[in-house]
């Protein structure tokens, strides 16, 4: 498990222990389905893409897998064999029917208890935004590959809550003449493609999308949020929210954001990433200086196939 004594790292930002609580409880409620319709949705489309390979997979790794939201959306055909890994027991406990045999591990996805070259298929629904050493992580992820194996996955992006992030801090400076983070830090899309790259993966897909979900206020979001196990377990999170600041951030939130039917938007901001494993069967970039065209020749491209028509008449 990842360390949860609070020391000073860039990579510590992060208590996990207090988010295996987090997940623990929230899969203990009787309603936890009601709040799986974002995990539910984003695990659907994680699962077209594994549908556009072209390939079966004998075994494959849903890391930071929750209930199952990725697996139940796939067949037998597609994937023989799961494992799914998470840091809640309890959530795993409760995972999603799925017609694809699983094992489950209760695992940190800092560190992955598997050998080298496992897995054909490594997928990831909306859990390495909580994941203190994202690097690390990238690494063990390409280790635990076979080579020419895939890793598809999903998280939050920059722009995720940042409705919510705005009104909890106006309201703060208005009543309290300061504000602390209410709303994790989250990875910049820039980044994405380099600590992939770096951790040794190549043939590198990223790209963004923006599901907007609705709700009758602040507090509701809130609720669902904590439902879904995505309360803030940053270390220099505030315990105590005050009443007045609360009720103002609520306003605010309302008064910016607020729909005609008096319903407010909450963004959540999707990054897509795929990434392969190399092998030598994979295609390779040309070399350098072996092209037989400059792109200053482009805008002589009409001519040029003018020039071809009339020498084949």
């Amino acid at each position: 498990m990842a360390a949860t004594d609070r020391t000073e790292s860039v990579f510590n930002v992060f208590d996990r222990n207090m988010k295996r609580k987090q997940k623990n409880w929230a899969s203990l409620q009787d309603n936890v389905q009601d709040c799986d319709y974002l995990k539910e949705e984003v695990g659907a489309r994680i699962a077209d893409r594994v549908f556009d390979v072209a390939r079966q997979f004998s075994f494959a790794l849903d890391l930071g897998s929750g209930r199952g939201y990725v697996s139940h959306n796939l067949t037998k055909e597609t994937v023989e064999k799961f494992v799914q890994a998470d840091v809640s027991e309890v959530a795993m406990k409760k995972s999603v029917a799925s017609e694809i045999p699983a094992v489950k591990v209760v695992t940190d996805e800092e560190f992955l208890p598997f050998k080298d070259n496992t897995f054909d298929l490594v997928v990831s629904n909306l859990s390495l935004h909580w994941v203190n050493d994202l690097p690390r992580t990238f690494h063990e992820i390409c280790r635990v590959l076979k080579e020419d194996g895939v890793f598809i996955g999903a998280m939050f992006g920059g722009e995720t809550l940042y409705e919510l992030r705005c009104s909890l801090q106006l309201a703060e400076l208005e009543r309290e003449g300061g504000f602390s983070p209410h709303v994790s830090p989250f990875t910049a899309v820039n980044d994405l493609g380099n600590l992939l790259g770096r951790a040794g993966f190549n043939m590198l897909t990223v790209d963004t999308d923006e599901i907007q979900i609705h709700y009758p206020g602040m507090f509701e979001l809130m609720k669902d949020l904590q439902g879904m196990g995505e309360s803030n377990c940053a270390w220099n999170r505030r315990s105590l929210l005050h009443r007045d600041s609360m009720i103002a951030a609520a306003a605010i939130y309302q008064e910016m954001y607020g729909e005609e039917d008096g319903s407010v938007p909450a963004t959540f901001q999707i990054y897509y990433m795929i990434g392969w494993k190399p092998h030598e069967s994979q295609a390779k970039p040309a070399k350098r200086g072996s092209a037989s065209v400059s792109f200053g020749d482009l805008r002589k491209v009409n001519e040029i196939v003018s020039k071809s028509k009339k020498d084949e008449s």
